[in-house]
């Protein structure tokens, strides 16, 4: 696919294999809401263009970001498990190689010229999004204290409480390890890690959000 293409299906929410999981939606959502997490010191500060959902590649770069491309898709419901369009999603993360595009990121990892980092969505039709990435690398790199690979998401809407909280993936051998992770209950870690799905590199991750009033 085009990243033209892509951009345009993440955009409108148009996933051919997407369908709605009423029952998942509803017992997840009348069970629990996604849970909290910090923001961290690196949300992005710096301006740019680019914030689109193809976060692999740069418009008016020649050249893709290393690491392994991943693509994560999924839907926002609310506690009830009903789908909500037009949700903002905004998402920042570390390149490949554990360094985050932000001048008070020292780590001695490497920057990725072609790695976007940052990416503000919104969700489509059924409350649909789609976003393309790379594995964000362990950081701060050769530390004994390394967070395990994770993507920070904020999430907002009228009429519902905003959500800031962090994406994992499964089969991290860092995730026993992460400060963070382990804290939460098996309940939440389950609920903030992506699932694999049957295709190569796919994830799916979603998001249940509270009604404000």
């Amino acid at each position: 696919m085009k990243r033209r293409e892509f951009i345009k299906s993440a955009a409108l929410g148009s996933m051919g294999g997407l369908l709605i999981s009423q029952t998942f939606g509803a017992q997840a959502g009348g069970n629990m809401l996604t849970p909290r997490e910090v923001e961290g010191p690196f949300y992005p500060i710096t301006p740019q263009k680019d914030k689109d959902a193809d976060l692999t590649q740069i418009e008016g770069k020649v050249g893709r970001a290393k690491g392994t491309i991943i693509d994560i898709f999924g839907q926002v419901f609310d506690q009830d498990g009903n789908a909500i369009e037009d949700v903002t999603i905004d998402l920042w993360q570390a390149n490949s190689y554990g360094k985050y595009h932000h001048p008070h990121d020292n780590s001695e990892a490497p920057i990725d010229p072609h790695f976007q980092g940052w990416a503000i969505l919104q969700s489509g039709k059924q409350g649909r999004f789609k976003f393309k990435t790379v594995m964000p690398g362990a950081y701060p790199l050769n530390s004994p204290q390394q967070r395990t690979p994770h993507i920070h998401i904020k999430i907002s809407k009228y009429g519902y409480e905003s959500l800031l909280t962090q994406l994992y993936f499964p089969d991290q051998p860092l995730n026993d390890k992460d400060g963070l992770f382990k804290r939460k209950s098996v309940q939440e870690q389950k609920m903030m890690t992506a699932k694999k799905t049957s295709k190569s590199n796919e994830y799916r991750y979603d998001i249940f959000l509270q009604k404000a009033f």
